[in-house]
């Protein structure tokens, strides 16, 4: 199944949290802080600041999550994604 955001959203896929500490700890699952770092994999028709595959940062506690072919994926507004990565 495609998505195909509308207007000015976009689709991120977020990319993995960090599982350990800047000291090497290791980190369990439930404390590990959900990651601000995502990959754009769809855009809406309106979006022209960012394109499919540009890493982001966006805002904490933003979009909507869904599951695609067994992806998690979220769909937020082009005004959460805070900047790109280069």
């Amino acid at each position: 199944m495609m998505l195909k955001p509308l207007g000015n959203r976009v689709i991120i896929k977020k990319l993995e949290a960090e599982e350990k500490t800047a000291s090497g700890i290791v980190l369990p699952t439930q404390a590990k802080e959900k990651p601000q770092l995502a990959e754009i994999v769809a855009i809406g028709k309106d979006v022209e600041d960012v394109k499919i595959g540009d890493k982001v940062v966006f805002k904490k506690y933003v979009g909507t999550e869904i599951k695609v072919d067994n992806e998690e994926v979220t769909i937020c507004e082009m005004e959460d994604i805070l900047a790109i990565l280069e």
